[in-house]
């Protein structure tokens, strides 16, 4: 269900695949996270999503102009995981709520695997 964002000009509807998308990339572009999982585990694999498929890793909940973001993530071999989750949780509070204007109340993360980083 798309949310609207009222603002002087007008009302902008955003779906809420957008908001998962938003978040999914700025999880995907901080230091030490390989990926996505998918929330669906097969077999208890964790299955590494494509840069397309990131909105399959991402949950989120809104209610008003409040949105809580919950991640399952592939972090990287011999990375600090605390230092990682609290990385995300800046960056996807900060993308979000810069490109929506929806408060963002939490970010919950789930590390679904660990990996060797490609080269990060």
């Amino acid at each position: 269900m798309p949310r609207e964002v009222v603002n002087d000009m007008g009302t902008v509807a955003i779906a809420d695949e957008v908001i998962a998308t938003i978040a999914g990339i700025a999880a995907t572009e901080c230091y030490g996270v390989v990926g996505m999982a998918s929330r669906r585990l097969r077999d208890g694999i964790a299955e590494l999503l494509g840069r397309e498929n990131l909105s399959k890793g991402v949950e989120i909940s809104v209610r008003a102009n409040q949105v809580a973001v919950n991640l399952n993530l592939i972090v990287g071999y011999g990375i600090r995981i605390s230092e990682v989750a609290h990385n995300v949780s800046e960056q996807v509070k900060y993308r979000v709520e810069g490109t929506t204007g929806l408060e963002v109340v939490a970010v919950n993360m789930s590390v679904q695997g660990v990996r060797v980083a490609d080269g990060r």
